[in-house]
């Protein structure tokens, strides 16, 4: 048993069992739902969980007589927020990639690690190589990372098959995370990530077996949430992503996209025209893209730790998305070459020190907004009534004191599905 999973079990033990129909009191609970209180925040607050969801919010003071005989469950000052959310991870895949940071430190540079056969291509290797249940085996300590530290919800991508057979496997152990643990698993079919080395110089023939072959098949499994692609220089045009995204289109699928990370070729904007859900990364976006992501509500998915793996230093505008009204959401892109965090909350820290987000935003990133770039923002992200009780009590007094600490988890009980786990 991982040292994470152990900690989630002592978190279980901690909540002296299973929470149902009751309400958690004495809190300093944080909403996150917008307006002009900071973070929403709700002093001496209580929350009525019924089934599940969330029933009544306010100031325990205010708690209706109706409530009157549920288990009141004492949180003793703590600060309670909405469960996380990690909107954008790649954490299933085979083999790892340390000998490509050190040769990154010797001065050799993402591209060229990528022409040269590693980067992505050398992950699918190992990734095929890989049993189903290796697979699953791997990517399991990484997931009990991210619930120890509060998260609910995570989206996993595929990406490292490059092959119909492949791809579906790693979307069918993503499934099976959800179902051996408390844990919600989006997946997103992200078949155009990389072009394999069978089809070395064919990239639309390569595009062609996605769009007739790979994502029919995984979507015939019932195994996609969603579509992405990577759209840059050293992967696909946007001619070439916007087939795939018709046949998403086609199958009411909807999509994402990695773009601008590298370079602008414009794949924002043609996303845009799709309703993309979100646009990833982002450093190279230009005025023309943000305009495009807020006339379509596009969430922008910042990723400071591929940021801060490949010590890049042009920032994404962060300014014009704020000037334009586009969501930002972050996520630990947890990933095998270019961010092998898991961790989010070093990733709200980060946000603050390398992109200045403000911690409020940067907890609205993880939060509100990280529902909404899944399109789950119905159910989750806030703490209003209605929504599903995912909920994080932490030992700290501000929520501010998530992004200020580095290295420290202060979570002290998670609640999923109105159930703490």
């Amino acid at each position: 048993m991982s040292r994470q999973f152990q900690f989630r079990e002592a978190l279980v033990e901690k909540s002296a069992g299973q929470f149902s129909d009751c309400v958690v009191a004495n809190g300093r609970v944080a909403t996150i739902a917008g307006g002009d209180v900071p973070y929403g925040l709700i002093d001496n607050g209580a929350i009525a969980i019924e089934s599940g969801r969330i029933s009544w919010i306010g100031k325990k003071s205010e708690l209706p007589d109706s409530y009157d005989s549920f288990l009141i469950h004492d949180l003793g000052g703590r600060v309670v927020t909405p469960a996380l959310i990690d909107c954008h991870t790649h954490i299933v895949y085979g083999g790892n990639r340390a000998r490509e940071f050190e040769m990154r430190l010797e001065g050799a540079s993402y591209e060229d690690i990528s022409k040269a056969g590693g980067g992505i291509v050398s992950t699918v290797a190992a990734t095929r190589a890989a049993r189903e249940e290796d697979l699953l085996a791997a990517a399991l300590p990484r997931v009990d990372r991210l619930i120890s530290e509060g998260v609910s919800t995570l989206e996993i991508k595929s990406g490292y098959g490059l092959d119909a057979e492949t791809e579906a496997r790693m979307l069918r152990v993503a499934r099976r995370i959800a179902e051996a643990h408390p844990v919600r698993v989006k997946t997103t079919f992200l078949g155009a990530h990389a072009l394999p080395q069978e089809f070395a110089g064919r990239p639309d023939d390569f595009i062609r077996m996605v769009c007739d072959e790979a994502l029919p098949k995984a979507v015939g499994e019932g195994l996609v949430d969603a579509v992405d692609a990577f759209c840059e220089g050293i992967a696909f045009t946007p001619d070439q992503v916007a087939k795939v995204f018709e046949v998403a289109r086609g199958l009411d699928i909807p999509v994402k996209i990695h773009a601008e990370q590298l370079s602008n070729i414009g794949g924002t904007e043609m996303a845009a025209g799709f309703s993309a859900l979100s646009s990833d990364h982002l450093e190279h976006l230009d005025e023309a893209g943000v305009r495009a992501m807020a006339g379509a509500g596009v969430v922008a998915v910042l990723l400071p730790g591929a940021f801060y793996t490949l010590r890049e230093t042009k920032v994404p505008p962060i300014d014009l998305l704020r000037a334009n009204g586009v969501p930002i959401a972050i996520a630990t892109d947890c990933n095998p070459g270019s961010s092998p965090v898991t961790s989010l909350l070093l990733i709200l820290n980060m946000a603050c020190t390398l992109f200045h987000m403000t911690p409020e935003e940067a907890l609205t990133g993880v939060t509100r907004n990280a529902a909404k770039a899944l399109g789950l923002q119905a159910d989750l992200g806030e703490i209003a009534v209605g929504k599903i009780a995912d909920l994080a009590v932490w030992d700290i007094a501000h929520p501010a004191e998530l992004s200020y600490n580095i290295g420290l988890n202060p979570l002290h009980m998670r609640i999923w599905q109105g159930i703490a786990a």
